[in-house]
């Protein structure tokens, strides 16, 4: 059995790898973070016309049809640039509810609007308390006491928040039920949140991923540069065990993030257990990256105009995003105990 991503999976992120690290610098990173929505629609527009917007979006409503194992390459190279674009909840999360849900008013007015770039559809579960990207939303799929409901915009309240990475635009929402649209409710809606939770942790420890990846190649860059004693401090082998560490961490998260995309795509029974192990290794192997990658850069690591710090403060954000620590760990210990049984989408700890 071939395990390997198929060439086009790897040229197509190749190819969205090489458009956003020319489009999406630390240069205009910060330069969003003086505007007052901190997101770019000519950005948006781009991102849809390379087709990203639509990758989760059925044919049928003009999108191409694919799925979270497609996808998981490109949310890797999302985090190796710290996007700030809502691009990973739109396609990872907001999709595939919409698609999920059962409403066809509600699919067939939004998902071609999504595929275009026309709208932006952003996904919010009481696990996070805040929702990312209220502010840029056309519509917003809230979950509200089990239930869950489609609010557009102009309906919702929205109190902004402080992140710790200024990248990340935080809201509390807060909206009437009568005046919304209830996409379901009970066994339903658990099932949809279940499964748009298990979508946002793979999003996640696919970014850290390339959050990891990003941190280890600013660090070699560093240490190749600034010297001591003459030689550059790249060659001092503590500098070297630090970057090594990270590395090998990293490779071994890999596997975990892909298989929980297999696992996701194909409705497997073990998704859960597969998203939480995905989460926690991936996320450990971030909080690695940061912590040795600020050491080996010195005192000037300390600095903001270093740009360590963009993708140093997007990973330690991450941690509590779709579930901490404690609570992934919870579930893997729980499919554990159970003497192996696999954890279904709708699992309750």
């Amino acid at each position: 059995m071939d395990f390997t991503f198929s060439e086009d999976q790897l040229l197509f992120q190749e190819s969205v790898r090489d458009f956003l690290v020319n489009e999406v610098t630390p240069e205009k990173i910060r330069q969003l973070w003086e505007t007052d929505s901190g997101r770019s629609d000519e950005l948006w527009q781009q991102l849809a016309e390379l087709g990203l917007t639509g990758i989760t979006v059925p044919e049928a409503h003009g999108g191409l049809g694919m799925t979270e194992l497609d996808f998981v390459l490109l949310a890797q190279e999302v985090g190796y640039v710290a996007l700030s674009e809502p691009l990973v909840n739109s396609v990872l999360i907001a999709t595939p509810l919409l698609v999920e849900c059962g409403n066809s008013d509600l699919a067939d007015t939004w998902l071609p609007k999504i595929a275009s770039g026309e709208a932006r559809v952003v996904a919010g579960l009481e696990i996070n308390k805040l929702v990312e990207d209220a502010h840029c939303a056309d519509l917003l799929l809230l979950e509200k006491d089990g239930a869950v409901y489609a609010v557009e915009a102009a309906r919702a309240s929205l109190r902004a928040n402080e992140s710790v990475d200024p990248g990340r635009k935080l809201f509390a929402v807060d909206f009437d039920p009568a005046a919304a649209t209830l996409i379901a409710d009970g066994a339903a809606a658990t099932s949809l949140i279940d499964n748009a939770l298990n979508r946002g942790a793979l999003g996640v420890a696919a970014q850290c991923l390339g959050l990891a990846q990003r941190m280890i190649d600013l660090s070699v860059q560093y240490t190749s540069e600034r010297k001591q004693f003459g030689v550059a401090i790249g060659t001092f082998q503590a500098v070297k065990h630090h970057m090594a560490n990270i590395a090998y961490k990293l490779e071994y998260a890999k596997t975990p993030v892909y298989r929980a995309a297999y696992d996701i795509a194909n409705k497997l029974p073990r998704a859960a257990l597969s998203v939480s192990h995905a989460k926690v290794v991936s996320c450990e192997v971030a909080d690695l990256a940061a912590k040795n990658s600020i050491q080996v850069h010195g005192a000037m690591g300390y600095t903001w105009e270093v740009d360590l710090h963009i993708f140093m403060k997007r990973a330690w954000a991450f941690n509590s995003s779709y579930g901490t620590a404690g609570f992934h760990k919870n579930r893997v210990a729980a499919a554990v105990l159970a003497d192996g049984a696999a954890l279904g989408a709708g699992a309750t700890f």
